[in-house]
């Protein structure tokens, strides 16, 4: 880098970018700049540590001040960064997390294995299976037995992978550590064994039911307990139903993600019911008892005289069962008023006597304030 070359045109940051704008710029060039993706190449490796070089002095407060204070000056006659020689490694490593990037080792990252031992107890993976269970299940609970494929420990080598009266054998290539080693000019390149696939050891008889992979897939039956009141959305977790685990360790979990189907009769919105109930007119217009579902049977409800149609009433406590324990939801019940067709002709000659005898704007106030705010917009109009 020449000593005349700018930090901060180095990153292509202001002289006043943020912290989160400088972390920013160093990511993005690190990764377009690291010798795993430009091997062999000269000119990303110089890159690479200026941009490093770079990083280290700008990301510290102080360094930073100096720096703008003096230039470059403030780093010479020995000064360097605070006169100890540093491996641009080191600045990409602490940054990406001690040498991993987003959870992930670098070597994966680009392609050339980690350095966990390949020996070391694995646990294994999750499962998720989905479940649709009807309404009913969902207000009272129920158990459903569900079939699953997974793996399990492998019965006839007890999850070696080697026959019995054989054995794995340390791989003599790597040495047990599943890696292979490399220099390339000032970085080591690690990646995965080509003589024991990263598995750090051979397996000169590999056993017939797993062919050396120590798990085998089955189908395995489940009882999964559905709690009163679950939702579609939920998820229930079976512990240690996953696959198995490799070396030794644990298995993974089951989780089982619920649909609870629609129902013909009520809508649920969380604890909540709602269900439209249709009732005649003379009903609504006289009052009387009228008989409503609800998720735990048939309730009672008072129809007082006069009830205008989408008028709704809270039966308190009727709803769905609280997961987690408490009070039940409520359920809300619609009327829905429903004018008779097919009328005799002598309930057509008494509902026209009804009419005539009826004062409907004194006696439907609906009626009243639609047609008073109808006439005062024609006279609007004139």
């Amino acid at each position: 880098m020449s000593d005349s070359q700018d930090y901060y045109s180095i990153l292509g940051v202001s002289r006043d970018a943020t912290p989160e704008q400088l972390k920013k710029a160093y990511r993005t060039l690190a990764l377009k700049y690291h010798p795993d993706r430009n091997p062999d190449d000269k000119e990303a490796e110089e890159k690479f540590k200026d941009v490093n070089n770079a990083y280290q002095v700008l990301s510290d407060p102080q360094q930073r001040a100096r720096y703008d204070q003096l230039g470059h000056e403030a780093f010479t006659h020995g000064g360097g960064f605070g006169g100890a020689s540093v491996d641009p490694m080191d600045i990409f490593s602490q940054f990406f997390g001690g040498g991993g990037f987003g959870g992930f080792d670098l070597g994966d990252l680009f392609g050339g294995g980690g350095r966990r031992s390949r020996n070391a107890p694995s646990r294994g993976d999750d499962l998720l299976y989905s479940l649709e269970i009807d309404f009913e299940d969902a207000v009272f609970g129920i158990t459903k037995t569900i079939t699953i494929p997974h793996t399990e420990q492998c019965e006839h080598c007890h999850g070696k992978g080697a026959e019995p009266g054989s054995d794995k054998r340390t791989c003599p290539t790597c040495h047990g550590s599943g890696q292979q080693t490399s220099r390339q000019g000032m970085f080591m390149m690690s990646q995965p064994c080509r003589s024991c696939h990263g598995t750090g050891f051979i397996i000169d008889k590999p056993c017939r039911d797993c062919h050396g992979q120590g798990q085998v897939e089955k189908r395995k039956k489940i009882e999964v307990r559905i709690p009163a009141g679950i939702d579609t959305g939920a998820r229930l977790r079976v512990s240690g139903e996953g696959n198995a685990g490799s070396n030794g360790g644990p298995a993974g979990d089951l989780y089982v993600g619920i649909t609870v189907r629609p129902h013909n009769v009520f809508q649920r919105d969380g604890a909540n019911v709602f269900c439209d109930v249709p009732i005649s007119f003379t009903t609504a217009a006289l009052g009387g008892s009228v008989t409503v579902p609800t998720v735990a049977g048939p309730e009672e409800i008072q129809v007082p005289a006069g009830t205008q149609s989408n008028t709704r009433f809270r039966l308190r406590g009727k709803g769905m069962p609280n997961i987690r324990g408490g009070s039940r939801g409520d359920e809300y019940v619609r009327i829905l008023v429903q004018v008779p067709t097919n009328l005799s002709s002598d309930q057509k000659r008494l509902l026209q006597e009804f009419a005539e005898k009826s004062d409907e704007r004194r006696q439907n106030p609906g009626i009243k304030d639609f047609l008073d705010k109808a006439v005062n917009w024609l006279k609007g109009k004139k």
